[in-house]
């Protein structure tokens, strides 16, 4: 089988980041030395990155990075890529690697227990009671979700706090939180059970993760990703299916834009016929 010629990873880690600023410069010299493209947040709290690559130098930065303490144990998701992820080299402090804006969280201590892909399907196929709460955005969502989803609606993640009240029916059902790569779950899940959540889990590793080893499964259509792909089904596979629908029309299809009509402009999913109609359309692939 012929090597992927580009990856793109997705990784991240929660530790104590005493000087983001200096952190900072030191990554990006050696994030441009693998002339890698993609963007990184530092923040005191951690780190979380999605670098696009050529493969062989993408497992030499992996190499490099396991010899730096904070990264020896992280968990580096891979998916193929196409030279065209990004367009540059960014790396930027944060006051949060994904904000939430609740405040400082004991992330190690007081997350929720991990689930694994294995683990999941289990769940599945012995049709236990459960449900899978996604902690996407909402527009991620239509793209491709779980089986049993409950999808609370979030425009952003830092919605979360306001969007608890509408989940009281969840807190004593047996949940597993779910997100792309699993930095998402890892602090909402802390916030959830200080709520009250009673059986609460997370999918380790996150939704990419589930994908790699079970594509066309229980997770339905394709993942969103914040990079120039729009949307990744992670494995090529044949069966594969399109669960998102215009926002216009409700035809099938997973073709994403911005919609600058609204301010804050929105993500919205738009056909091929509908969008001569709708002129403050956009492409939705970042800058």
């Amino acid at each position: 089988m012929e090597q992927e010629k580009y990856t793109i990873i997705l990784f991240y880690t929660f530790t104590t980041i005493k000087n983001p600023e200096k952190f900072r410069d030191m990554h990006k010299k050696i994030a441009a030395g693998f002339g890698l493209k993609g963007r990184m947040l530092v923040a005191r709290e951690g780190v979380n990155a999605t670098f696009e690559g050529e493969t062989n130098n993408i497992k030499k930065y992996i190499r490099a990075l396991r010899k730096i303490s904070i990264f020896k144990d992280v968990v580096f998701k891979q998916s193929e890529g196409n030279g065209q992820g990004f367009t540059r080299l960014q790396v930027k402090t944060r006051p949060e690697v994904v904000t939430l804006g609740v405040g400082e969280l004991n992330i190690k201590k007081d997350t929720a227990p991990a689930v694994s892909a294995a683990a999941l399907e289990k769940m599945y196929a012995k049709n236990e009671d459960f449900a899978v709460l996604d902690l996407r955005n909402d527009y991620e969502v239509q793209a491709g979700y779980f089986e049993k989803t409950v999808n609370p609606g979030l425009h952003k993640f830092k919605e979360l706090p306001q969007k608890i009240a509408g989940l009281a029916h969840l807190k004593d059902k047996k949940v597993v939180a779910v997100c792309t790569g699993g930095i998402r779950c890892e602090k909402a899940t802390v916030l959830l059970k200080k709520e009250g959540f009673t059986n609460l889990y997370q999918l380790k590793d996150g939704i990419h993760t589930y994908l790699k080893k079970y594509p066309g499964k229980r997770f339905k259509g394709s993942l969103f990703v914040f990079d120039n792909r729009i949307i990744t089904p992670v494995v090529r596979t044949t069966n594969r299916t399109i669960v998102g629908t215009c926002s216009y029309c409700a035809a099938t299809c997973e073709d994403f834009y911005n919609d600058d009509s609204m301010r804050p402009s929105r993500k919205v999913i738009c056909c091929d016929t509908c969008i001569g109609s709708h002129p403050k359309l956009r492409s939705a692939v970042p800058a």
